[in-house]
């Protein structure tokens, strides 16, 4: 199974308490999401993150085919980082960490996603072909979308 890196760094102009207060609600990820991807929360308990909670969805990530994905949050600590991996999807493995550290200008923000796709060498052509740009260019969307809401108040 090849495994593959995405890793992101942006700074919010927000403090690391209101960074997390967005963050750490899953009703929150459809806002940051592409809307041609018709992300649609399925069932979360409407809490807080924490460890054990499970998030089911559905979205439309090539060709508009629907699939469902279920999520796990496997480690949380509030205002730091947590951890979510997919459980049930379309990956062999996702694991994407975020960690939030305070700078003197608000919040700096990474994300570090590992992933592999299943089907072995047709995975890898699927990854070089498709994959790979498409997460770039969602979280490209992402990184716009959060300067939008926090960095660009006045």
């Amino acid at each position: 199974m090849k495994l593959y890196k995405i890793e992101t760094v942006q700074h919010i102009n927000a403090t690391v308490e209101e960074c997390w207060d967005f963050f750490s609600s899953p009703k929150n990820l459809q806002t940051i999401t592409l809307d041609n991807m018709s992300f649609e929360i399925q069932d979360f308990d409407d809490k807080r993150m924490y460890p054990g909670q499970i998030i089911t969805y559905t979205l439309k990530p090539l060709l508009g085919i629907k699939i469902n994905w279920v999520t796990i949050i496997t480690v949380s600590k509030e205002n730091q980082y947590f951890i979510d991996e997919q459980r049930f999807g379309p990956y062999a493995l996702w694991h994407h960490k975020h960690f939030f550290e305070p700078t003197e200008n608000g919040t700096k923000m990474v994300d570090i996603v590992h992933y592999a796709l299943p089907f072995g060498y047709l995975g890898r052509i699927m990854n070089k072909l498709v994959v790979e740009s498409k997460l770039k260019n969602i979280f490209a969307y992402r990184q716009n979308k959060i300067e939008e809401l926090f960095n660009s108040k006045i």
